[in-house]
């Protein structure tokens, strides 16, 4: 059994980058890079605000939840 991204789905997403240049532009690329990475770090430093959370850094550990 292969694994979850085997080689088909590399060349698929290498194909439709190129589609996306081709019709896009260069141009627009850097922005929808800027774009990715601030949702990257956004999505992250909620995972790491919701994992202190839950570990109970906050102070709310073993309290009961009304």
């Amino acid at each position: 059994m292969r694994g979850m991204f085997g080689l088909d789905t590399v060349v698929v997403l290498l194909v439709v980058l190129a589609v996306v240049l081709v019709w896009r532009g260069p141009k627009t690329l850097p922005k929808w890079g800027e774009a990715l990475v601030r949702g990257v770090k956004a999505a992250r430093r909620e995972a790491g605000g919701l994992r202190r959370h839950d570990d109970g850094e906050d102070g709310t550990a073993g309290t009961p939840k009304p």
